[in-house]
């Protein structure tokens, strides 16, 4: 053999003694699996990474560890790597499904239908695959109706609180405006009985006003006690300078005696 075969041969005998060292990293953390250590069989697949991080194997049973220890967000990271790093459809299909059960942990139906609708690409075949992907379908659609059922509940309660509130601005808008009404018709009750009294008032000073004027002519046309005094006097001296007047042409008509002699 020629040296290039050597080095072959060597190559090949490290490669298979660190796959035989990982083989028994990931044997070593099936048997804590068993026994329910997650932590310590997830560190023995670690182990089994350390020599190569992209060893399918490894990641397939890393993710595994991490499903049963609810760490559901790293186990997807692993399953997908899994998938992307495999040869073969079958493992393939074994990291998609196991992508599926985390997602359906996890209630996101959508991404569970997507990954078992993958897993199913690479092997059509498999029973619990099927049965799972019409699980997360119809879990999917039930989400769905839900949530439009809960989306018209939501609208029904937000007209009904909108119809309340409007109902109540209506019934304020209501109050208000007989509020208003009824101030105005007590101010024009109160201008109008104003109004009347400022009439009454002004039809009583006009009424004093006549009585003071008609008093005024009253007082104007009545004589004081000193010029009924001259108007008597004045009437007496009148009636006496008739009676003289009388009284002379009688004297002058009737012709006296002598009584002297000549």
């Amino acid at each position: 053999m020629n040296k290039a075969t050597y080095i072959l041969i060597f190559f090949c005998l490290i490669v298979y003694s660190q796959e035989s060292t990982n083989d028994n990293y990931i044997f070593e953390g099936n048997k804590k699996i068993e026994q329910n250590d997650f932590i310590g069989a997830e560190m023995d697949y670690r182990n089994s990474l350390s020599n190569n991080p992209n060893y399918p194997k490894g990641l397939y049973n890393l993710g595994n560890a991490q499903y049963n220890s609810s760490a559901y967000d790293e186990a997807v990271q692993q399953f997908f790597r899994t998938q992307k790093f495999s040869k073969n459809k079958l493992d393939k299909h074994s990291a998609f499904h196991n992508m599926g059960n985390v997602y359906m942990k996890k209630k996101e139906y959508d991404k569970a239908v997507e990954s078992y609708k993958s897993a199913l690409r690479n092997n059509p075949s498999d029973d619990e695959t099927r049965y799972n992907y019409a699980l997360a379908k119809s879990l999917l659609k039930k989400e769905k109706n839900n949530d439009n059922k809960g989306s018209e509940e939501n609208n029904d309660k937000n007209n009904n609180k909108e119809k309340k509130s409007s109902d109540k601005n209506n019934e304020k808008n209501e109050k208000e405006d007989d509020e208003k009404n009824q101030k105005e018709g007590d101010g024009k009750d109160k201008e109008e009985k104003d109004q009347k009294n400022d009439n009454q008032k002004g039809k009583e000073k006009n009424n004093d006003l006549d009585n003071k004027q008609q008093s005024q002519k009253q007082a104007k046309g009545r004589l004081s006690p000193e010029q009924v005094k001259s108007l008597l006097d004045a009437m007496n001296n009148q009636e006496k300078k008739v009676q003289d007047k009388i009284n002379a042409k009688k004297i002058k008509g009737v012709p006296l005696k002598s009584a002297k002699d000549w």
